[in-house]
Order: structure tokens, then sequence, then C-alpha cells
């Protein structure tokens, strides 16, 4: 056998072997993956994620985040996860909240939560691939996925290399997010993903002491814009100081409104 054919076999050799050997991805069960977008940063998609998880953890589905905002990642926090995920040889476990949601996050792996990560897109969208084919996910109902803002690098490799069963749009009411929702809904169109739906953010506020309704962004937009792009309107969501206080606590799981208890209805599978 010469030189060249002995390569070949060690290569052919070396792929038996890797295909044999249990892989993190090969353990995965993951039935729905649906993934959390905004054409702008700023509108709160974040959180809307991690109430969508915890409505969805509430009707008793088994639940995983991947936090795909690499540079801007906030989701351990407002879980208040903090344990690095454990490396078990065919990959990574993520760690879970306190109600058994598994959180895979670039955060989680850094020596420090405040240190930058100035990463350019392909470094990027590495990680992102990592996140679904080195995590040991195992068997979920649901994983939704946090994208970065904006229709860039990020969102494309989520789009290109997962799974995607559907795309959630999230914006606000000023009349700019509406140029950018069009955005976002075009670019889920040209990869042929279903958009479940738009939800408006900061919609409005409730006066503590009147009680009385107030648009502090103006005049809600939710409704015309789905329209416009030509998808179905989930809802809105207020704006409520006592949900940004249980997220900068890391205990979104114990917050409860009227607007977020049917949040799960969104997507539930058939």
């Amino acid at each position: 056998m010469n030189h060249k054919d002995d390569n070949e076999s060690k290569v052919v050799k070396a792929a038996d072997k890797f295909r044999q050997e249990p892989s993190a991805a090969g353990l995965n069960r993951i039935k729905k993956v649906i993934a959390v977008m905004s054409g702008k940063g700023g509108v709160g998609k974040s959180t809307v994620t991690g109430l969508l998880a915890v409505s969805l953890r509430r009707q008793g589905y088994r639940v995983g985040i991947m936090d795909a905002d690499i540079t801007g990642p906030s989701i351990p926090r407002m879980f208040g996860v903090n344990k690095r995920p454990e490396s078990i040889g065919i990959g990574l476990m993520p760690p879970e909240s306190s109600t058994g949601i598994s959180i895979m996050s670039l955060n989680l792996l850094l020596e420090n939560e405040d240190d930058p990560v100035i990463w350019r897109g392909p470094l990027i969208g590495g990680a992102i691939q990592q996140f679904w084919n080195d995590v040991v996910w195992g068997d979920l109902d649901y994983l939704l996925v946090d994208l970065p803002p904006g229709t860039s690098d990020a969102p494309l490799t989520v789009m290109q290399s997962l799974p995607v069963d559907g795309i959630i749009i999230v914006s606000s009411p000023q009349e700019l997010v509406g140029m950018v929702v069009k955005k976002a809904v075009k670019m889920a169109n040209m990869m042929k993903i279903p958009v479940i739906g738009l939800v408006e953010n900061y919609s409005y506020a409730i006066c503590p002491s009147c009680h009385e309704k107030i648009e502090v962004f103006g005049k809600s937009r939710g409704k015309e814009g789905a329209k416009e792009a030509n998808v179905p309107y989930l809802g809105s969501l207020p704006i409520d100081p006592k949900l940004a206080n249980f997220c900068d606590e890391g205990r979104i799981e114990e917050y409860e409104s009227i607007e977020t208890k049917n949040m799960s209805s969104w997507v539930k599978l058939d």
C-alpha cells in the first residue's frame, strides 16, 4: 500500500469511528425550533424570548433557550443562571434555570460576564453552529433561539444552519420600527421560514395612580404593522417596571401578568 492509500485508509477509519461514537447532536431530540427576531435593537426581544420560555414551561413543556445574541447576551442574567456548562466529553451540558429551562449562552463561558466579545461575523456564526452541534440539549419540546437584532450574519447563520420551524418578530410602536419589521419579514420569506407572527412590545404603560393606559412611544401600530407585513398579529405587551426589576434580579420565572399568561398558545405544539 502506498503512502496515499495509507492516508486514505486512515481517513476512512477515522470517519467510521466518528460515526460510531455518540455526538451531542446525535443525542438531541428537539420537536420545534422557534427563533425570536427583531429588525432593530432596543425592542425587548430577549425579554419576549424569556417570557415565552416561562409560559411554555408553566404548561409543562420541556424548553431550552439558545442565546444567539453573541455580542449582547442577556438571557442568563434574567434567569439568574451563572453556572458554567459542564463538559461531558461529547459536548456541553447546558445549565438549567430554577424551573428547569436549559440555557446556553456565550456569557456562561466567559471569565467575567461583562467581558466584551469583539468578534467578526465568521466567529459569531461558528459559535452559533457550535451551540447547535456541540450542546447536549437532550429531549426538548421547544428550543427558543434569541437572535441578535437586524438581518446580518448571525440571523442568517441560524436560518441557514438550524432547522427553524418558525419566527416570531418583536417590534415596538415607533413608526421607524415598521420599516425594519418589513425587512425582517422579507428576510424570513427569502429563507423560506414561516413567520409565526408579530408581537408589539412596550406598547403602553399603566399609570400606577389612575390606572390609565399611557402610550409612551406613541399610538400602537402593532395590528397595522402586521397587516402591512402580511403576518399574524400575536398581541401587545406593556412596559412594566415590575418585569424590569424581576429581570435585573434574575427572577423572570416569578413574573406573572394577564398579558403573558397565554403566550404559549403562540407556538403550541399540534
